[in-house]
């Protein structure tokens, strides 16, 4: 199987839009410089931004193909997710952050909890006081949801974990006292050692460290523990 195909050129992209009507009918719908993106992206000159929200929300649509962002953050959150449905954005938040913002996504678990998955393109002066403002809405979404569906029967007890999981682009500062972590997990305890949950748990993903410090290491971990981090790469590279 060829993993690795002949990119093809700018000429041979273009022979072939002409040969097929539906496709020179797209293509010709597109602005220049659309068209222009286009054939860099098929003959390899620039690469697609995967993170960025139309193709991150292609490759991770939680509507028909649950199991790739259920897989993810299985591996985040250290347990196994499923995913029940797609919940609405603020759209009011969107509005004013818009540019700012990468991708955000936001779905509730089988057993209720609910997670805010998203992407940003740089980091935030004061990150933490931003997470605690997303964190409270969700909690209050919540809180609404369930309080109106059970009326009088409601109890703060039915209340679920409600997850933040930030990636960055671009990281804040204060990730770089970190250079080898990737991942930062949070969550509120009591310094007497009081076991009183209190439901809301963030994850920081730094992907600009992830890079730095996971890809560059990731073929001697991985042939050590005899697994590769993509199963295309053990069965077309061979370990020196």
């Amino acid at each position: 199987m060829n993993f690795f195909p002949d990119i093809r050129s700018r000429e041979a992209v273009l022979n072939e839009i002409h040969e097929k009507p539906f496709l020179q009918e797209t293509f010709s719908s597109w602005l220049p410089d659309e068209q222009e993106r286009f054939l860099d992206y098929c003959t390899g000159v620039r690469g697609m931004k995967i993170l960025y929200d139309p193709y991150f929300k292609e490759i991770f649509n939680p509507e028909y193909v649950p199991e790739r962002l259920e897989a993810l953050l299985s591996l985040i959150l250290k347990k196994k997710v499923r995913i029940r449905q797609i919940l609405p954005n603020d759209s009011v938040r969107l509005a004013e952050e818009g540019s700012l913002l990468i991708t955000d996504i936001v779905v509730e678990f089988a057993d209720g909890s609910i997670a805010n998955v998203e992407v940003q393109k740089i980091g935030y002066l004061f990150p933490g006081e931003r997470i605690a403002c997303y964190i409270s809405d969700l909690m209050l979404r919540q809180y609404r949801r369930i309080r109106n569906r059970q009326k009088k029967k409601f109890s703060y007890k039915d209340i679920h974990e409600v997850y933040t999981i930030i990636f960055y682009e671009s990281s804040p500062s204060e990730f770089r006292d970190f250079p080898d972590i990737y991942l930062h997990h949070g969550r509120t305890i009591f310094d007497s050692g009081l076991s009183f949950p209190i439901p809301f748990q963030f994850y920081m993903i730094p992907l600009d460290i992830f890079r730095k410090s996971f890809y560059n290491n990731v073929y001697k971990t991985s042939w050590r523990h005899g697994l590769l981090f993509c199963p295309w790469i053990s069965r077309s590279i061979s370990p020196s």
